[in-house]
Formats: C-alpha cells, structure tokens, sequence
C-alpha cells in the first residue's frame, strides 16, 4: 500500500525546539523549519526576526495520516509550547516568535479549533488559549544552519531549552520531559 502524505504546519516560538519532538515520531517523513504566515517572498531569517515581515518561525511537518493523524500532531504541538503566551515563547518574543497552526484544509481548520477549544477547557491553563489559527500560506525553508539544530548541535539545543525557561515549563505543565512520549 502506498504511503499517504499530508503537510502540518505550526508555529511554536524558536523552531529549533520544535522540530525533534516531531522527528522522532511513527509516520513522520519529514520535518523542515522555516518561514510562514508573512508578506516578504524568501525572507531570511534577519529579515523574519526584525519583525517586520509578518513571518512566524514555524516547522512544516509531512506525515502519513494513517500511521500518525492529524489530531496527535495537535496534541503534541500542544505539549511543546505556552499556549497562552500572545507576546512569543519563553524568552524569544515579537512577532515571529508568536505561536499559530496553519491548517492546510478544512478538516485540519476544524480539528485544530476543536483542539484549541478543548485544551481551553481543561483547566491546565488559567489565561486563554491566545494561539491563532490560520490558514496555511507559502512556507519558505529556513537557510541550512537551522536544519535539524538539535542533530547537529545537541548540547547548545539542551542549554536553550533549558535556558529559555521552555524545558521548565514543559515539566510544570504536562509532567515529563519535551523528548518523552
């Protein structure tokens, strides 16, 4: 039978934290960081980070719905960020820093708000859900050095984790560590 491929999407604050806790999932075939939600065509990162080319970092994630749905990669885009955090992620803030899933289709628009809306009523959040949804636009890959960072860079990975306070409230929320599944 043939693989099924199907595109995600999300911003959660640096992207560097956000691309091995997908990576290392079933049914994962790719994992790129990169550039969205914006108006400047092939920004590089300066350019995103200055906050003026409305761009979010963000990870595009291609999947094999069948062996790893839609709904599990909310659930663990949930677990890997501050969801009530409108200002960015940990200590990266502004614009391009701010959190968001960019659905590719109606099903993702309409799973991701019943997503959004069911983590608000948990009560594991006092504040609400400021995450946005959106619809998914080009994706432009980040430039190579920021490909894969916690491969190529696993100790500074760790201390930024760490030192951005990401890791910590990581632990504080859902009670186990970003890599434990």
């Amino acid at each position: 039978m043939a693989e099924k491929r199907e595109l995600a999407t999300f911003a959660g604050g640096c992207f560097w934290c956000m691309v091995k806790p997908f990576d290392e999932q079933p049914g994962i075939l790719k994992v790129e960081s990169g550039y969205t939600g914006g108006h400047t065509e092939n920004p590089t990162y300066e350019e995103v980070c200055s906050n003026t080319t409305g761009h979010r970092e963000a990870v595009q994630i291609t999947f094999d719905p069948d062996v790893f749905p839609y709904e599990k990669l909310l659930e663990l885009y949930w677990q890997q960020i501050d969801p009530t955090d409108s200002g960015g992620q940990f200590t990266d803030r502004g614009e391009s820093y701010r959190t968001a899933i960019f659905y590719h289709n109606d099903k993702q628009r309409k799973l991701a708000e019943e997503s959004k809306k069911k983590l608000g009523e948990s009560g594991i959040f006092k504040d609400p859900i400021a995450t946005d949804i959106l619809e998914a636009g080009p994706f432009y890959p980040a430039e190579e050095y920021h490909q894969d960072y916690h491969k190529k860079h696993p100790e500074r990975y760790t201390q930024y984790r760490i030192g951005s306070g990401r890791e910590g409230f990581l632990q504080q929320h859902w009670g186990r560590k970003h890599d434990e599944q």
